[in-house]
């Protein structure tokens, strides 16, 4: 079965209709199928669609980033977190030094704790994506072999 590579533009928006996140104005997103690049259900929302159509997608969250769990928020000693200075509502750090430590979202502060939720903040969020396809082309074999696609003829990852 082969691939594709789509390059699309989108404004993202929750189902209220506010908007979250577009890339208009910017450059378009360019990823290869199945990769794991994008969230599940707007890549295989994508699939077979054609350069030059303009869409919407609706994903719900178990196929965008999943659904809230509450056991991914605690409390934790503010004495053992990575991070100084004064934490409120709404801060984000990382939570640790390692490449898949999670990001965390102070939900609130008392006094030497803090609660920490390291739910991806769209967590139980289904999604409205309006999308326009800018191209899609099989992926070269050096873009299968490395899993994502290259822009201008390479990537550099070697």
């Amino acid at each position: 079965m082969s691939r594709n590579v789509v390059t699309f533009h989108y404004t993202l928006r929750d189902p209220q209709g506010r908007m979250l996140d577009t890339s208009a104005g910017g450059q378009p997103i360019s990823y290869l199928e199945g990769a794991g690049q994008i969230i599940d259900g707007l890549d295989e929302a994508l699939r077979g669609v054609a350069s030059g159509v303009k869409q919407c997608v609706e994903v719900p969250a178990a196929k965008a980033y999943g659904e809230r769990d509450d056991t991914q928020v605690q409390r934790v000693l503010k004495a053992l977190l990575p991070v100084e200075g004064d934490l409120k509502p709404g801060d984000q750090f990382k939570a640790g030094e390692d490449a898949f430590a999670p990001i965390v979202t102070v939900v609130d502060v008392e006094g030497d704790e803090v609660v920490l939720d390291a739910n991806h903040p769209l967590a139980g969020v289904d999604l409205v994506f309006d999308v326009e396809l800018i191209d899609v082309r099989s992926a070269s074999a050096d873009e299968l072999e490395h899993g994502h696609a290259h822009q201008g003829g390479g990537c550099g990852c070697r």
